[in-house]
C-alpha cells in the first residue's frame, strides 16, 4: 500500500481537483493512504472549504486575500488553520511533506513550485512555466536538496516511463504526440473567425479553458518541447511533434537501435497523476481500459506548420535560449487570455508571440534572463506588458 504525505498546490483547479479524486479512489480500493499537509486554491472558496473537510490538512489557503474571511468561516470550528496570499501559499509549499503537487496554473504557480524545489520533497510538476521560465534552474535545485521532480503533462510522464535515465545516450529522438486539437482540420481562413466556445471545445481531453486555447493553437505542444528539452536533457534538434488523434500514445521515445517505445492508454489525466503519487511503484484505482481492439487504428500526421505558427515560434524559442522560452509562455498566454475575452482573434494570439519575442530580442531583454525564480519572473513581467501593448494595439486596428 502506498503512503504518502501529500501537499497540493492548485487544489481546486482541474489537476488539483483530479489529484484529490484519485487519492479518493486509490483509498477506496485499498491500494492507497494519503495524508494532506496542506491545500491552497484560487478564488472558489466552497470548493476549497469542502476538500479541507475531507482531508483535514495543516492548512488551507486561498490566493484571494480579499476572500480569507470567508474561507475562515467555513473552516471554522475545524482546527485547521487557513491564510491567504501569495506568500502564504509559498510558505505552504515549504511544509515537509513527501510530495508536492505543484498545479497552480500560469506564473503565478511559479514561485511556489520554486519554493517546493528546495525541500527534498517529491515535486510532482504540472505547472508548464515553472521549467518553461526557470529550466535547468530548477533541475538543479530539486537535485540539490535530494528531490525527485516527476513530471504530471501525459506526454512528459509518458515519456518518464520509459526514458533510460542512466543511459540517455541510448536515445536517438523524443518524440511528442499532439491530439491536433478542436482545429486539426479547420482551414486558416476559418480558424480567423473562431470563438472562445469553439476553441475549448477539446475533442478528447477535459482541461481548463487557458490550455484548451493553447491545445488549439498547439502552443502547448511548443511549451512541452521546451519542457522536455529540460526535463530529458534534449537538444531541439532531437525533440520533434506528430498530430496523434486519437490521443491514445502519448509520447514516443526513439533509440539509436531504431527500436521505440510507446507508452499507450485512455486520455485520463488520472493517469500520469497516478505515476506521480505512487512512483516508484503502481497504484490500482478504477482506471479506464484500453481495448485495441475496439479502437480498430491509430492514426498519425504531420502538424500543419502554416495553420499551427506557435510550434515554429516555440522550437525557435529553445534554440534561442537564454530567456526566449519564458518570454514565448508570457506572450502567448496574455494573448490566449485575451482571445478569451474577446479581445483578439484567434490567429493573432500567436502574432502577439511572434512580435512580443521580436521586440524583446532586439533590445537584448531576452539574454539578460537568469536562471532563477526572481530573474525568470521579473522577465515574465516586462514581456507581459509588451505583449499587453501588442494586444491594444491588435485590438484598435480590428
Amino acid at each position: 500500500m502506498i503512503e504518502r504525505r501529500i501537499t497540493v498546490l492548485g487544489s481546486t483547479g482541474s489537476v488539483g481537483t483530479s489529484t484529490l479524486d484519485l487519492m479518493e479512489q486509490a483509498e477506496g480500493a485499498g491500494t492507497g493512504r494519503f495524508q494532506v499537509v496542506a491545500l491552497t486554491g484560487g478564488a472558489n472558496i466552497a470548493r476549497l472549504a469542502e476538500q479541507a473537510r475531507r482531508w483535514r490538512p495543516a492548512v488551507a489557503v486561498t490566493a484571494d486575500e480579499a476572500r480569507l474571511g470567508e474561507l475562515t468561516d467555513a473552516l471554522a470550528g475545524t482546527g485547521i488553520a487557513v491564510a491567504a496570499g501569495e506568500a502564504a501559499i509559498t510558505e505552504a509549499a515549504t511544509r515537509p511533506t513527501d510530495l508536492v503537487m505543484a498545479a497552480i496554473v500560469g506564473a503565478a504557480g511559479l514561485k511556489s513550485a520554486w519554493a517546493a524545489a528546495a525541500t527534498g520533497a517529491t515535486l510532482a510538476l504540472a505547472n508548464k512555466e515553472s521549467l518553461v521560465c526557470c529550466g535547468s534552474g530548477l533541475i538543479q535545485r530539486v537535485e540539490a536538496a535530494g528531490g525527485r521532480l516527476i513530471p504530471v503533462d501525459s506526454e512528459h510522464s509518458a515519456i518518464f516511463q520509459v526514458f533510460p535515465a542512466a543511459a540517455p545516450e541510448q536515445v536517438a529522438r523524443l518524440i511528442l504526440t499532439a491530439s491536433g486539437g478542436p482545429f486539426r482540420q479547420t482551414s486558416r481562413e476559418a480558424m480567423a473567425a473562431m470563438t472562445p466556445e469553439q476553441a475549448v471545445a477539446h475533442p478528447n481531453w477535459s482541461m481548463g479553458a487557458k490550455i484548451s486555447v493553447d491545445s488549439a493553437t498547439m502552443a502547448n505542444k511548443g511549451l512541452e518541447m521546451i519542457e522536455a528539452a529540460y526535463l530529458f536533457g534534449m537538444p531541439a534538434s532531437k525533440i520533434d511533434v506528430v498530430v496523434h488523434p486519437e490521443s491514445i500514445i502519448h509520447s514516443l521515445v526513439e533509440f539509436v537501435d531504431g527500436s521505440t517505445l510507446a507508452q499507450m492508454g485512455p486520455p485520463d489525466m488520472k493517469t500520469p497523476i497516478a505515476c506521480a503519487l505512487a512512483y516508484p511503484e503502481r497504484m490500482a484505482w478504477p482506471a479506464p481500459r484500453l481495448d485495441l481492439a475496439a479502437l480498430g487504428r491509430l492514426t498519425f500526421e504531420a502538424p500543419d506548420p502554416v495553420r499551427f505558427p506557435a510550434l515554429r515560434l516555440a522550437r525557435e524559442a529553445l534554440e534561442a535560449g537564454g530567456g526566449a522560452p519564458t518570454v514565448f509562455n508570457a506572450a502567448n498566454e496574455i494573448g490566449a487570455l485575451a482571445f478569451l475575452d474577446r479581445r483578439l482573434g484567434f490567429l493573432n494570439i500567436a502574432t502577439v508571440v511572434a512580435e512580443t519575442l521580436n521586440r524583446m530580442t532586439a533590445t537584448g531583454a531576452v539574454s539578460q534572463a537568469g536562471d532563477g525564480c526572481e530573474g525568470a519572473l521579473a522577465l515574465d513581467a516586462e514581456a507581459r506588458r509588451v505583449a499587453s501593448g501588442i494586444v491594444q494595439t491588435l485590438a484598435l486596428a480590428a
